[in-house]
């Protein structure tokens, strides 16, 4: 009998031990749910973390974001230390490149190293988005913070530094091998950019509408309507958004 009760006393103890151990996890995975660590409010050190080693890899990272019909006559640009330089010239108008976090919608502009979104600019989206990614650049690589970045470009605009809105202006970003957010997401899709509108004068954001709001000025004179496509630039089939 007295070993009997040894027995049930010891269970109960491992219970309430391994229950207590459980309740405690709980707690801390909720904890570190709800407090996700923050992104960082300017360019880490060193900058070789947002540099691609090998340049010949980061032209044919920059070529996937289009059809090679597309990309193949594109002038591709390569992040240097100081910035972007002319990788290739091209002959089509079209120019590819690989942005980085900092490249992102104002109201969710980072610093995240990992993020490697190539995009082929039409030459009107050329004309007007590349001055920006430009500018933007040179400001995070000399360690300008995101609210200095912010406060840069409503000034560029209110002084007409910066070219406005092109019609018909169009980017693709259809690479496979993109790396669009610190979590490794990707999304084949092509950005088409308007003046600026409601995001309902496009049929946007509502249920069953493949065509979602990306970018939405002011400060900038255009909204990004984000279209996937189900397919990435070597043709095979990627997936969509449920």
């Amino acid at each position: 009998m007295h070993r009997t009760t040894r027995a049930l006393v010891a269970a109960v103890i491992f219970v309430l031990t391994i229950a207590f151990l459980w309740q405690t996890w709980a707690q801390n995975a909720h904890h570190a749910t709800a407090q996700p660590a923050q992104a960082p409010s300017s360019i880490l050190s060193p900058i070789d973390q947002y540099l691609m080693p090998n340049r010949d890899a980061e032209i044919v990272l920059a070529r996937s974001a289009a059809p090679e019909d597309i990309s193949r006559g594109a002038t591709i640009l390569v992040l240097g230390r100081q910035g972007y330089e002319t990788a290739v010239k091209g002959t089509n108008g079209f120019v590819c490149l690989v942005e980085r976090a900092w490249m992102g919608p104002l109201d969710g502009l980072n610093f995240g190293p990992k993020n490697r979104a190539p995009l082929c600019l039409n030459p009107q989206a050329a004309r007007f988005i590349l001055p920006i990614d430009y500018r933007r650049t040179e400001l995070a690589l000399a360690g300008k913070s995101k609210d200095e970045i912010i406060e840069w470009t409503k000034a560029a605009y209110a002084k007409g530094e910066l070219p406005g809105f092109e019609p018909g202006a169009v980017s693709y970003m259809m690479s496979k091998a993109a790396i669009l957010d610190e979590q490794g997401h990707n999304l084949a899709h092509l950005m088409f950019y308007t003046p600026v509108i409601k995001g309902v004068e496009w049929g946007a954001d509502v249920p069953h509408s493949p065509i979602l709001s990306f970018s939405q000025g002011p400060p900038e004179p255009f909204n990004i309507f984000l279209v996937p496509v189900g397919k990435w630039s070597d043709g095979t089939s990627a997936p969509l958004p449920e």
